[in-house]
């Protein structure tokens, strides 16, 4: 199977929080991310949102585009066609530029960008609200294939969807129209067992995040409940191979499952401490080799 390495700029920029790497330039993030090895980026928040442009200034670094976030709301929206209308634009910029996978986390309800909101304070969906939130997700997953982008739908802290019993619950609901994002990250902030998790769905899994966690602040983060945002600043998340994270295990369960996708690192930290372009390139090096052991064909 082959597999190709990509990176977020938020190694460089954070979109939640502008004091990280605010004054970083777009140009800086895509060259380095080159000049690391990588072979393409998701979208951030610097990027231009015209398609021509986009193509223009990745084509510059010889960058892929390999998808973008988009903040949904279908927990709380109650018609999937108006969810899907208000997701076009977007879904029309990833397919001008070559996605195959929207990353759709639905943030009904929360406060992501909140740096002092404790984990705990997030919402959560009643049991009963499950079937008919599968439903309604189904529908919008299979429009969105049906249009030519396909939903890649993220676990994430601070959302309806963040703990591996909430994904487990996801994808029992849901059709295969919706796939899954593996965030090993998430999975692990969120108390979970991110090796467990892959060896349950990796064959629903259409998108990987590689992001790695350093143990005692994750520790730290959850016996506090600390915010999101303020474990961010104190370093919970790094490249593959500098944390907790068994990534040869969770490659092996993906290589086996056939997967063929991306590999993205997602490692959010302060730039002013953890300089982007060494960690960039550490996480390529050291991603790179755990894939390649697993089984993985890196494609250049």
């Amino acid at each position: 199977m082959s597999v190709r390495i990509g990176i977020n700029p938020i190694t460089w920029t954070n979109d939640d929080l502008p004091s990280l790497g605010g004054d970083t330039p777009l140009e800086t993030c895509l060259s380095e991310a080159r000049q690391a090895g990588y072979a393409g980026i998701e979208m951030g928040g610097k990027f231009p949102r015209e398609a021509n442009a986009l193509k223009a200034v990745l084509a510059k670094h010889h960058l892929a585009l390999i998808s973008g976030w988009y903040s949904g709301r279908a927990y709380r929206n109650a018609d999937p066609k108006k969810e899907f209308a208000e997701a076009l634009p977007h879904l029309e910029l990833l397919k001008a530029n070559g996605c195959k996978y929207v990353v759709y986390a639905d943030t009904s309800g929360g406060d992501h960008g909140g740096i002092d909101t404790p984990i705990s304070n997030r919402p959560k969906m009643p049991e009963g609200d499950w079937k008919d939130y599968g439903k309604k997700l189904t529908e919008l997953a299979e429009k969105m294939a049906d249009f030519g982008v396909q939903m890649a739908f993220h676990h994430h802290m601070g959302t309806v969807v963040e703990t591996d019993a909430e994904v487990d619950k996801l994808m029992a609901n849901t059709g295969k129209a919706v796939g899954l994002l593996f965030d090993s990250g998430h999975s692990a902030f969120s108390g979970g067992d991110p090796i467990a998790l892959a060896k349950r769905h990796a064959k629903r899994v259409v998108h990987v995040h590689c992001k790695d966690s350093r143990k005692p602040i994750l520790d730290k983060a959850r016996a506090t409940d600390e915010s999101f945002l303020r474990a961010v600043l104190e370093g919970i998340f790094t490249v593959p191979g500098d944390g907790q994270v068994d990534f040869l295990s969770i490659l092996k369960i993906f290589h086996d499952a056939g997967y063929a996708g991306w590999l993205v690192v997602e490692a959010e930290q302060d730039p002013g401490k953890a300089h982007p372009l060494t960690y960039a390139t550490m996480g390529y090096k050291n991603l790179k080799k755990i894939a390649e052991q697993a089984g993985f064909e890196v494609a250049a």
